[in-house]
């Protein structure tokens, strides 16, 4: 095998083709996905704790605005990389400073749990120095895509400044939530702002492929999550009864939600977005938020329980429960929502996830909640292959 080109020092930033045969991830975007690992592991461990500590309001709050920061750095990179990834040097330098911010975001990320987000914000200002500098760049070397770029950068700086401005003022508890909510619906509108006046380069297909290899890197820290877990309570003799429930679940719901995640193609979903209009991209891509989260929050779910069957912790048994099946449920009804439903909206599909989402939550007072989940979702994915098989999809990635 050849060894790969050495990159041009500077090439122009021109508007990659959507239309270009055979897009995949390079290695430099999978590079900067594990980046994000870091700081998913340190929500999920946060929220973890807050559950056995009988702390979910608090933890909840604070998981959500944690995952949030964590998911918009990552989606503004993804799709800015989707347009116009040139692969030149300068493009690559960026990038690692982008990277040096997400490692910043993640040192901070504890921190948000305590209404602190002073590190949070330097990591996105960090981020967004440099990917204010690829929009620009882009403005200047790609005309046909000038005003939106440069509504994209103006939009980018426009906010962090709301976000600096955020940092004393979320020492605040009651302002805390309601100006996040604010900035991150700012967040939010700059991309349907900037698009309206014309619509960047984005790869259908490849887009896919990165939001379905976050979703991998996110079910892999739920099984890291569980695993520490276990391997700290097999120490517990009298626990491991109730750890092998945990260890049988956990695999139950992990590899059932990546089969059904993966059992229909999103590439001509987002193909037909592309002429149909930006509201299907938006709903699709912006939608994930609620995928991405629940699946890390299973994982800070199932470590709770493993706490509860080593009596480790504070929370009722019923919180520990639901720590589980709450976010699973919605993992499902998600799954459905944003990755399922464009390929078939029919009743046939959204039955049988709608009355798997209602006996998840049902699980939630039984005495092993997981593995009722986890056998509800393995059952509701023997049905979706099988619907999948039938309506010409695929039973696998």
């Amino acid at each position: 095998m050849s060894a790969p080109a050495a990159p041009a020092l500077v090439r122009r930033l021109v508007a990659r083709d959507p239309d270009e045969p055979h897009r995949v991830a390079t290695p430099l975007e999978l590079l900067t996905d594990l980046c994000f690992v870091v700081a998913i592991a340190a929500a999920a461990t946060q929220l973890h704790h807050a559950v056995v500590e009988d702390h979910v309001v608090a933890g909840v709050t604070g998981f959500l605005m944690a995952f949030f920061a964590i998911w918009w750095a990552w989606l503004n990179f993804t799709w800015f990389a989707s347009a116009y990834d040139n692969d030149d040097v300068v493009y690559r330098l960026l990038t690692i400073v982008q990277i040096l911010g997400v490692l910043v975001l993640a040192a901070g990320i504890p921190l948000v749990f305590e209404g602190h987000f002073t590190v949070v914000v330097l990591g996105y200002v960090v981020m967004r120095v440099a990917l204010v500098l690829q929009w620009l760049r882009a403005a200047q070397q790609d005309p046909a895509h000038r005003t939106t770029n440069r509504r994209y950068a103006l939009g980018i700086v426009v906010v962090q400044l709301g976000w600096v401005a955020f940092i004393p003022l979320a020492e605040l508890e009651v302002l805390r939530v309601p100006l996040f909510v604010l900035l991150a619906a700012a967040d939010v509108a700059v991309p349907v702002w900037a698009e309206r006046a014309g619509m960047t380069s984005w790869h259908p297909h490849h887009v896919a492929e990165r939001y379905g290899l976050f979703f991998i890197i996110v079910l892999g820290e739920t099984v890291l999550a569980a695993t520490t877990a276990v391997s700290e309570a097999f120490a517990d003799p009298a626990a491991r009864l109730g750890v092998l429930v945990v260890v049988v679940s956990s695999v139950l719901i992990v590899f059932s939600c990546w089969w059904l995640y993966f059992s229909r193609e999103a590439g001509p979903v987002l193909a037909r977005a592309r002429t149909e209009g930006l509201g299907l991209a938006f709903r699709w891509g912006f939608g994930h938020y609620a995928v991405f989260a629940s699946a890390a929050a299973v994982g800070a779910g199932l470590a709770a329980r493993v706490d509860h069957w080593t009596h480790h912790a504070e929370a009722p048994e019923l919180v520990t429960a639901a720590s589980v099946t709450v976010p699973t449920a919605v993992l499902v009804a998600m799954i459905w929502l944003i990755q399922l439903r464009g390929p078939d909206a029919s009743a046939r599909t959204a039955v049988p996830f709608g009355l798997a989402v209602l006996l998840v939550l049902a699980g939630t007072l039984t005495p092993v909640p997981e593995l009722v989940a986890g056998l509800v979702v393995a059952a509701l994915l023997v049905v979706e292959v099988r619907l999948a098989a039938a309506a010409g999809g695929t039973a696998a990635p």
